[in-house]
């Protein structure tokens, strides 16, 4: 089963105040992080940059620009993606702390017939449905989840999904219109969502309990 990885690092950080993916952490830069967990779990690595950047960092097989929407880049990287490909997983500089177990557990989903996949991500407060800043209802959240990065799906239901020109927040919900089956699969506490400085701080906080000498824990699909 061959896997590619699709490492996204093409956004502005606009809500970061600048490009976070080439912001420090732990000794390095994020993207490089990224890099190299998805060369250490995937056949291949195709690597999304902003246009005119070179890349510097670890080695990986094929670097294209990435467009101007997210659909857009995604697409880009997606052209780059060998036939051969069984697997595809899209990794993001958003969430550099996702291990190489959490990446082969969204792979594993896929190799045991899931057409995608995805960790699962905690809601730890009250959901409320609101207008304005007046509560209209409480959610029960029981039946909700966040969707963590990495995702991975089969090559060939992406394919088909991007080849509508239909874009989405993200590319799960793609395979979900198209009657895909869609799996959720144990998340880590410490695969933080990066978008603003101090989830930085926190990130960089947290890589020891990543990097090995304390436990990450991780909490179940169930």
């Amino acid at each position: 089963m061959i896997t590619t990885a699709i490492v996204f690092a093409a956004g502005s950080g606009a809500r970061f105040g600048r490009p976070k993916q080439f912001e420090p952490l732990g000794g390095e830069r994020v993207i490089d992080r990224v890099v190299r967990t998805s060369n250490q779990t995937c056949d291949r690595v195709v690597l999304v940059l902003p246009d005119g950047h070179e890349w510097t960092g670890e080695q990986v097989d094929t670097v294209v620009v990435g467009g101007a929407t997210h659909g857009a880049s995604v697409r880009n990287g997606m052209a780059a993606v060998l036939p051969d490909t069984d697997v595809v997983v899209l990794a993001s500089a958003s969430h550099p702390l996702g291990s190489s177990l959490v990446y082969r557990r969204v792979i594993d989903a896929i190799a045991n017939g899931a057409d995608a996949s995805a960790p699962i991500g905690h809601l730890p407060d009250a959901i409320k449905r609101r207008d304005g800043r007046r509560v209209i209802e409480t959610v029960f959240k029981g039946d909700l989840a966040t969707a963590q990065a990495p995702s991975a799906f089969a090559y060939q239901p992406l394919f088909d999904a991007l080849a509508t020109g239909h874009d989405a927040p993200e590319e799960l919900q793609l395979i979900e219109e198209a009657g895909g089956a869609v799996v959720l699969v144990d998340g880590e506490d410490t695969n933080l969502h990066i978008t603003t400085p101090l989830e930085l701080q926190m990130a960089e906080a947290m890589l020891p309990l990543v990097d090995g000498t304390a436990d990450p824990g991780n909490h179940s699909s169930s």
